[in-house]
C-alpha cells in the first residue's frame, strides 16, 4: 500500500485557504470594484472621459485594467525573489500567513473607498493583489509536499473546487445585501463598499484552518555568516534561472500557461465591466452571473477531473482552451443580450475551474524536488489575479478603438498561441527531464 504524503486533515486545511482567498477574486476582481472603481474614475474624469496620471491621459474604462497590469507587473519583481527565500528558509507557511492577512486588511480598507478618490482604490488594490499572487505561491508550493504524483489532478481539482465554492456562498450573501439594500436603509455605494470589506473579513477568518493544520516538513538551510535574507534571495533566484534552462519543456509550459491563462484571467477581471458598459446590464444581473458561474465551476472542476482520468490530462486542457477561444469570438460577434451574458457565463464556468486545476497539477509534475516555491513563483506571475499582459492588451485595444468588442477580441490571441504551444508540448519528457515520476494519466 501507498504511504500517502500527508493526512486527510492536512489536505481539507489546504483546500480551505482556497476557500478563505478565493472570495478576494470573485466578490472584489470579478464583480464589484471593476465597475465601481470604473464610476469613481469617471467622476474623477474631464470632460472627454480621461483622468491623468502623472499628465498622462488615461481613458477612465481603462483605469481598471491598467491597475490590474501595474500589480501583476509587480508581482513580476516580487514573486520570483520571494519563492526563492521560501525555498531556502523553509517558511512557506509563515510567509503564507503574512501575505494573506497583509491582503486581508487591505482590502477591508476599500471600504473607504468613495467620491472621485480612484488612486486610493489603485493603491490598496495593488496591495492587496501582490499580497493574494505572494500567499498564492506559497499555498500552491505545498501541492508536491501533501499529494503523491498520481492524486495531484484530484487533489488541485478539489482545492479549486473549494475555492469556487467559497467564493460562491460569500458573493451570494453580497448579492443578498446589494439587491436589499433599499430595504435595509443603506444606498447602492454603501452596500458595494460592505461587499468589499467582507471579502477582506472572510479571507482573514478562514485563513485560520490552514495555519493551524498545514505542517512545515524540511528544516531551512543554514545561512553562511554575514548573508541576509536578501542577497540569499537574489542568488537563489539567478541560480533557479540558470538552473530553469536545463528544463526546456518546462520553460515551454511557463509560457504557454502565461498566454493563455492570461487570456481567462482578463476575461474574468473584464467581465462586469463588459457586461455594465457594453452591453448596459445592471449590476444585480452582473453579479447574479458570476454567482452562477462560481457553482457551475465548482462542479466544472470535478468534471474535468475525471474527463483527465480518462482521456488525460494534457488533452483535457486542449479542449478547455478550444472552448475558450470560441467564449471569446462569441462575445465580439454575438453578445447583445442579458440571455447572451447568461448563455456565456454557463459556457465558461464548465471550463473555468477545469482549466486552472488541471494546469496548477500538470505543472507540478514539471518542477525539480525541493524547488516547489520558487518555479511556482514564475507560475504564479500568470496565476489568479495576477496576469498582466491580457489587462494591458485589453486596455490599450479599448484606449485606442474605443471598443469593448475590439477590446476583448485581441485576448483570442492568447487563446491560440497558448494552445499551439501546448500541443506541441511533451510533457512525458519534460516530467522525466526534472527527474520527476511520470503519473499513469498525463
Amino acid at each position: 500500500m501507498e504511504t500517502q504524503l500527508s493526512t486527510r486533515k492536512e489536505r481539507i486545511g489546504w483546500y480551505f485557504y482556497d476557500w478563505a482567498n478565493s472570495v478576494f477574486y470573485t466578490t472584489v476582481i470579478t464583480v464589484f470594484l471593476g465597475p465601481y472603481l470604473t464610476s469613481i474614475t469617471k467622476a474623477g474624469a474631464d470632460a472627454q472621459g480621461f483622468v491623468h496620471i502623472l499628465g498622462v491621459p488615461v481613458h477612465s474604462g481603462s483605469f481598471f485594467p491598467y491597475t490590474i497590469s501595474a500589480s501583476a507587473l509587480l508581482q513580476v519583481l516580487i514573486l520570483p525573489w520571494l519563492g526563492a527565500v521560501a525555498d531556502y528558509t523553509q517558511k512557506k507557511k509563515f510567509l503564507l500567513g503574512l501575505f494573506a492577512y497583509i491582503g486581508a486588511f487591505s482590502t477591508m480598507g476599500l471600504f473607504f473607498l468613495h467620491g472621485s478618490n480612484y488612486l486610493l482604490g489603485a493603491l490598496l488594490f495593488i496591495i492587496a493583489n501582490i499580497s493574494f499572487g505572494a500567499s498564492a505561491v506559497m499555498y500552491n508550493a505545498y501541492l508536491n509536499e501533501i499529494a503523491e504524483p498520481n492524486r495531484r489532478d484530484a487533489i488541485s481539482s478539489v482545492g479549486w473546487a473549494f475555492g469556487y465554492l467559497g467564493g460562491g456562498v460569500l458573493l451570494a450573501l453580497n448579492l443578498a445585501l446589494y439587491l436589499n439594500s433599499a430595504k435595509l436603509g443603506l444606498t447602492s455605494e454603501m452596500a458595494i463598499r460592505l461587499n468589499l470589506v467582507s471579502a477582506g473579513i472572510w479571507w482573514a477568518l478562514f485563513t485560520v484552518i490552514p495555519m493551524m493544520t498545514l505542517k512545515i516538513r524540511h528544516p531551512e538551510k543554514i545561512k553562511q555568516t554575514g548573508e541576509k535574507l536578501i542577497s540569499i534571495g537574489f542568488k537563489e533566484l539567478l541560480k533557479a534561472i540558470k538552473d530553469s534552462l536545463k528544463y526546456p519543456k518546462t520553460l515551454i509550459f511557463i509560457i504557454a500557461y502565461l498566454f493563455y491563462n492570461d487570456g481567462v484571467q482578463s476575461i474574468i477581471a473584464i467581465s462586469a465591466v463588459f457586461g455594465q458598459e457594453e452591453l448596459g446590464l445592471s449590476m444585480s444581473t452582473l453579479t447574479t452571473v458570476i454567482l452562477m458561474v462560481q457553482f457551475m465551476a465548482f462542479f466544472g472542476a470535478l468534471l474535468f477531473k475525471y474527463l483527465a482520468n480518462a482521456i488525460g490530462t494534457k488533452r483535457a486542457l486542449l479542449i478547455s482552451l478550444v472552448i475558450w477561444t470560441g467564449t471569446v469570438f462569441y462575445a465580439f460577434q454575438y453578445l447583445h443580450s442579458e440571455s447572451g451574458f447568461y448563455i456565456l457565463g454557463g459556457v465558461i464556468a464548465i471550463v473555468l475551474g477545469a482549466t486552472q486545476a488541471l494546469s496548477r497539477s500538470m505543472y507540478s509534475h514539471l518542477i525539480p524536488k525541493n524547488k516547489e516555491a520558487e518555479y511556482f513563483s514564475l507560475y504564479e506571475i500568470s496565476d489568479k489575479g495576477t496576469s498582466w499582459i491580457g489587462p494591458l492588451a485589453f486596455g490599450l485595444a479599448l484606449q485606442f478603438s474605443g471598443s469593448y468588442r475590439w477590446a476583448i477580441l485581441t485576448l483570442a490571441l492568447f487563446f491560440i498561441v497558448g494552445f499551439v504551444m501546448l500541443l506541441s508540448l511533451k510533457i512525458k519528457e519534460g516530467i522525466k527531464e526534472v527527474g520527476n515520476e511520470v503519473p499513469q494519466r498525463i
